[in-house]
C-alpha cells in the first residue's frame, strides 16, 4: 500500500453546509490512526470582468466573514446547499446573480482549487465572467452587509500586496486568470 487507507468512518457533525465526519485510517507501514475530514460541497468562484466604470475593472464583494472575525473584500463564490449537484457553471452564474446582480454572456472555465485538501474535501470550480448586465442582488441571510465594488487590475494587486484581499481562493483564482491570459497570448 503507498497512501493512506480509510478502514471506517463516523459522522461527527452536520449541517445543511458541511458534514465532519472522523476516519479511522491505516497508514502506509501498516500504522492504525484517525483523520478529521470537512466535506462541503464543491464551490464556483467568479472572476466578472468587463463592468464598472471602464472595461477593465474586476467586480470584488465585501463581506463579513464570521470565523475570522472580519470584513474581507474577495471574488464572488459559494455553494449551493441541498443542490450538490449542480453543474459548475450553473452555480457560477446563481452565485454572480446572487451576490452581485449581474449576469454574464460569456463564461471561462479557468481551472479547480483545493481549499484545503489536509483537512476538507472541498473543491472550487473558477470561472471568468464577460458580457455582463447589472441587476439586484439576491442576497442570502448571512450575506446582509455584503456589498461589491469595481476594481482595477492594479487595484485588485495592491490589495492582494497589502493585506487587504487574503482570501486564499480568490488570490489563486487570479493566479489562474493570469495563466490563462498568458496562454492566450502565446
Amino acid at each position: 500500500m503507498d497512501h493512506i487507507r480509510r478502514t471506517g468512518s463516523r459522522e461527527v457533525y452536520r449541517n445543511p453546509w458541511m458534514t465532519l465526519r472522523e476516519d479511522a485510517i491505516e497508514r502506509p507501514d501498516g500504522t492504525p490512526g484517525i483523520y478529521g475530514v470537512v466535506d462541503k460541497p464543491t464551490y464556483a468562484l467568479v472572476i466578472a470582468c468587463g463592468g464598472g466604470p471602464t472595461a477593465d475593472q474586476y467586480c470584488l464583494v465585501e463581506q463579513f466573514r464570521y470565523p475570522l472575525g472580519l470584513r474581507r473584500w474577495e471574488f464572488p463564490q459559494g455553494t449551493a446547499p441541498g443542490m450538490a449537484e449542480t453543474e459548475p457553471a450553473e452555480l457560477a452564474a446563481r452565485e454572480l446573480r446572487e451576490e452581485t446582480g449581474l449576469t454574464a454572456t460569456t463564461w471561462t472555465a479557468l481551472g479547480m482549487l483545493d481549499v484545503a485538501p489536509g483537512m476538507s474535501s472541498q473543491r472550487g470550480r473558477v470561472f471568468l465572467a464577460t458580457g455582463l448586465t447589472e441587476g439586484e442582488p439576491e442576497l442570502e441571510p448571512e450575506e446582509q452587509d455584503l456589498r461589491s465594488a469595481w476594481f482595477s487590475r492594479e487595484q485588485i494587486e495592491t490589495m492582494m500586496r497589502s493585506g487587504e484581499i487574503t482570501d486564499a481562493q480568490s488570490i489563486a483564482a487570479w493566479t489562474l486568470l493570469l495563466l490563462h491570459e498568458r496562454t492566450d497570448q502565446a
